[in-house]
């Protein structure tokens, strides 16, 4: 059994925590350290079981306490080849830290087996994570992608628990107050996924046997988390499926009630 918490999920910052008994593994850390370490003790996690942390892209919103979180805790860190120059560039580095290419097929850490996948953003090679736990069970990360990318449909569907990207409504993001250059990369297929985008795809992932989907990195100013709820809930039940008989829908937010698959 493993324990899946979304501990920071937002343009604010992000962080996700994957556990066995073996130990842990961090997607991203985009807060301090310190509130890494706090909220992980929160939710009863001693950061030092944490053995690696696997980043998804350079930007700061999932980078800012890698380099002090690693280097305090020995942790090593995987990403790809693009995203360890970007965080070079950024400075994690500054610091000792035990930082590897991730290979295109995977590595195994804490008894789970991580594997990356193409997404789409504005960034140096940016990933998602597939993680494939010793009992067979398949959860994973994709965030940060302006579309669904032939990596995501190749490697998230028959997830047992996804982390989606649900991130603004077209609606609120075109009348809202973000200059136009920023709106136009937000809608853009390097930018992030909306609401009507992700419910989409979140019902290919329910037919394919997803039973737990997760909706992750939430603009602050260009969405809602009942609005985001309830446009995948409803193209869901449109589809035919129920909500928590056929499938659990939470939103992610600042450290989430931990789900155990």
């Amino acid at each position: 059994m493993a324990t899946f918490c979304s501990l920071f999920s937002s343009s604010g910052g992000n962080s996700t925590y994957i556990g066995t008994a073996s130990g842990g593994i961090l997607i991203d850390i985009g807060v301090s350290a310190k509130r890494t370490e706090n909220a992980l003790r929160d939710i009863g996690v001693d950061p030092d079981s944490i053995g690696a942390v696997f980043v998804t892209h350079e930007h700061i919103d999932h980078i800012s306490g890698v380099r002090v979180f690693a280097s305090r805790h020995k942790a090593k860190v995987y990403a790809t080849e693009g995203t360890l120059i970007g965080m070079e560039k950024a400075g994690v580095f500054k610091s000792p830290v035990d930082a590897y290419i991730i290979p295109s097929s995977g590595t195994e850490e804490q008894g789970m087996f991580v594997r990356p996948f193409e997404i789409s953003h504005d960034a140096n090679e940016p990933t998602g994570f597939t993680v494939l736990l010793e009992s067979g069970k398949k959860l994973a990360v994709a965030t940060d992608t302006g579309t669904v990318t032939r990596g995501m449909r190749e490697a998230l569907p028959g997830s047992d628990l996804v982390l989606l990207e649900s991130n603004h409504d077209i609606n609120m993001l075109k009348m809202g107050p973000y200059p136009y250059i920023l709106k136009k990369r937000i809608l853009s297929d390097r930018g992030h996924l909306s609401n009507d985008m992700c419910s989409s795809f979140a019902g290919e992932l329910i037919e394919s046997g997803t039973g737990k989907l997760i909706l992750g990195h939430l603009s602050k100013e260009n969405n809602l988390p009942a609005l985001a709820f309830e446009t995948t809930r409803f193209a869901l039940e449109e589809k035919g499926f129920r909500t928590d008989e056929d499938f659990v829908l939470r939103v992610a937010g600042d450290l989430n009630p931990p789900l155990t698959v």
